[in-house]
């Protein structure tokens, strides 16, 4: 399997372009992106260190691969704990939130590899990330964070393909961004109200909805699911249920949007 990733020019340009690092910190979130490029970091023979930042706003799933896959690439794994929705600027949630976030993961990041003698700082952005409106890359370039994924010119579907030829366990997890993501912009976002929506897309994951999202609208939670389980999800015993355990955690209305799942909604 290693030799036929090899043979992908793409994936060649990445190891190469990692061979000519010195030493790496992966910021790593436990994606099928973060783990791809780790996985590439110890095939190169980079000496490479994962770095989680824990915070309400990390699903909990995420945090628990996150741990289990670098103990199981032998990668060295360290966890940072972050109380994000307590940083000044989240108080009026602003469009550039995912920059301050950002800037502040970084500022941590680039003081661990001053300390442990880590030369560069690396992320999983993938080419098609560069067609997104991403305020946290601004924070990555101020930082002099470096994207190898995207500098090899690789793009999601190769590297969960690439992931899959490399026995990476999280190759088909679907996307599964920050929980601020489900928040509109200019809404004061909580810990309580993070917990909530977190609390929510766990619940109907374990009634085996696989791509959802909960979009979080003050008393309202309006869920998202892919176009195909629409149909399941309406289903008087899934609605009921559904119903019962999202208004337990307090949201007093619950609603279904008939355009399906959309990742990066909450942009427009």
């Amino acid at each position: 399997m290693l030799g036929t990733c090899y043979e992908i020019r793409e994936f060649s340009h990445l190891i190469r372009i990692l061979s000519d690092m010195e030493g790496v910190i992966v910021a790593y979130s436990g994606g099928v992106d973060s783990t791809f490029l780790l996985k590439a970091s110890t095939l190169s023979g980079l000496r490479t260190m994962a770095v989680t930042a824990v915070s309400p706003a990390l699903p909990e799933q995420d945090f628990r691969d996150a741990c289990g896959i670098a103990a199981s690439l032998g990668v060295p794994h360290r966890v940072i704990d972050r109380e994000v929705a307590e940083l000044a600027e989240f108080a009026r949630d602003p469009v550039d939130r995912c920059y301050y976030c950002k800037n502040d993961l970084f500022r941590r990041l680039k003081e661990i590899a001053a300390s442990e003698g880590y030369a560069s700082i690396i992320d999983g952005s993938n080419l098609d990330d560069t067609n997104d409106r991403r305020p946290g890359r601004r924070a990555a370039l101020e930082h002099g964070v470096r994207s190898p994924l995207a500098e090899a010119g690789l793009r999601k579907e190769e590297i969960r393909r690439l992931s899959r030829e490399l026995c990476l366990p999280n190759f088909d997890k679907p996307s599964s961004p920050c929980l601020l993501t489900r928040f509109p912009y200019d809404e004061p976002i909580t810990i309580d109200a993070l917990k909530r929506v977190g609390d929510a897309e766990r619940f109907l994951r374990t009634l085996g909805f696989h791509e959802l999202r909960v979009r979080h609208h003050r008393d309202i939670a309006r869920i998202e699911v892919s176009e195909d389980e629409i149909s399941r999800v309406i289903l008087p015993e899934i609605r009921n249920s559904v119903t019962r355990a999202l208004r337990s955690l307090g949201y007093r209305f619950v609603c279904l949007d008939l355009g399906g799942f959309g990742s990066g909604r909450q942009n427009g």
